[in-house]
């Protein structure tokens, strides 16, 4: 009975890290991690920094922890480069996963998925690499481009991708092949979608579940109309057919729009950079349409998307450079302040954590009558621009910037 119940001991923490998944921004793509006992007000000189790695190489992407290890990748030379290291830092494993794109921006953009024993790849030069989680070896590859006609834009292609049940949903933005669905297990078509027609536009995929039929929305580049004006699309398709179920146009001084949607109660946020704006829509027909609900013409995210809390939301803005909060319900510009800039933001234990383009991590109160900035501390360790969305797992705040990914200890 004894040796029978040690097992069941031994076992039980084991089995507990076996085959954890992670995506990116979080559970639900939202930003919003379930963390509890955070720090409300950080030391003077920031949270204590538990340890950091250097010689990631060039990159934007952020952590993915899951079964114990942390998952990022890096740019080397022109090769993409897949690092494993232990919640303490220490390297496990590197390993070479294929080439990268190395200009304009040179680095990995698209963080490491990890769902149900395998890691998700992909590079901004349209390869999408399905890994063995443990051995790290090749299951299967697609390319995006010659394989579903896809079509390259500016910057490499961007997409974080998403997987639901045996499902992988990828924008190749081919005008036969806009949007496809793969099986996550063996890469075959499960679906194609001409949609709309037009290139992938930097943008991640959600999934919303909980409508008459299961959809997945995206954003698309737009139609150039003259100068400083491009059309974009934001556009909604059934998750088992492909069939596109609505599309709203999205106008904007670029086509450049990596913003996630948010999803929540029934209604769609999107924020896009150079003056595109901030937008609400609401689902009809159990998803089968949606119908514009407001526009904000001032809060145009860039990059570092937004939160909600209560019937209120928070972000940035690019081409003001302002923190904003809005109302929810009807759009209108709460207050706005320059003190915090552009930014990528996340949310953990009632507190709003935004890291800026200008290299500092600032905690927020959320507070829809004043902005309340708590604490901030200035990100030192790392290399050229402060894009990576930051992450927090088990009470750590992890950090990518460049080269470095930084952990500090951010629970009481």
């Amino acid at each position: 009975m004894k040796k029978i119940l040690l097992i069941i001991t031994v076992s039980l923490p084991m089995m507990l890290y076996a085959q954890q998944n992670s995506q990116w921004r979080g559970a639900n793509r939202d930003g919003v991690y379930n963390e509890t006992g955070l720090l409300k007000v950080w030391p003077a000189n920031g949270p204590e920094l538990l340890w950091h790695f250097d010689g990631l190489g060039a990159g934007f992407t952020s952590a993915a922890i899951a079964s114990e290890k942390i998952y990022i990748t890096g740019l080397t030379d022109d090769k993409l480069m897949l690092y494993v290291l232990d919640l303490k830092g220490k390297l496990l494993n590197k390993k070479e996963v294929g080439k990268e794109r190395d200009t304009r921006y040179p680095g990995t953009r698209s963080s490491v998925t990890v769902n149900d024993g395998k890691l998700y790849i992909f590079n901004a030069l349209g390869n999408f690499y399905c890994l063995n989680e443990t051995t790290l070896n090749v299951v299967w590859e697609k390319n995006l481009t010659t394989d579903f006609d896809g079509k390259s834009i500016m910057l490499g292609l961007t997409e974080n991708s998403l997987i639901v049940g045996d499902m992988i949903f990828l924008t190749p933005g081919g005008v036969r092949n806009n949007v496809v669905a793969l099986n996550k297990n063996t890469g075959a078509l499960i679906w194609s979608s001409p949609g709309a027609g037009m290139p992938s536009t930097y943008c991640s995929p959600i999934y919303i579940g909980d409508q008459s039929i299961p959809i997945i929305v995206t954003c698309f580049e737009g139609i150039e109309q003259g100068r400083d004006n491009y059309q974009n699309t934001i556009a909604a398709f059934n998750a088992r057919t492909g069939e596109m179920l609505w599309s709203h146009l999205i106008p904007s001084q670029n086509d450049i729009n990596p913003n996630i949607p948010i999803y929540s109660d029934g209604m769609i946020f999107y924020t896009t950079g150079y003056r595109g704006g901030s937008w609400l829509f609401r689902l009809k027909d159990g998803g089968r349409a949606a119908e514009l609900v407001w526009k904000n013409s001032e809060m145009d995210n860039q990059m570092g998307s937004a939160i909600r809390i209560g019937d209120y939301i928070y972000g940035s803005g690019h081409q003001n450079n302002s923190w904003f909060c809005l109302d929810w319900k009807t759009g209108k510009t709460i207050y706005k302040t320059l003190e915090v800039g552009r930014s990528n933001i996340i949310t953990a234990d009632g507190m709003l954590y935004s890291y800026s383009e200008r290299g500092t991590m600032y905690l927020i109160k959320p507070n829809p009558e004043k902005f309340e900035l708590i604490s901030s501390f200035p990100v030192t360790l790392g290399t050229d621009q402060h894009w990576a969305h930051p992450v927090i797992h088990r009470g750590v705040l992890y950090i990518r910037h460049g080269d470095a990914l930084m952990a500090y200890k951010v629970r009481k």
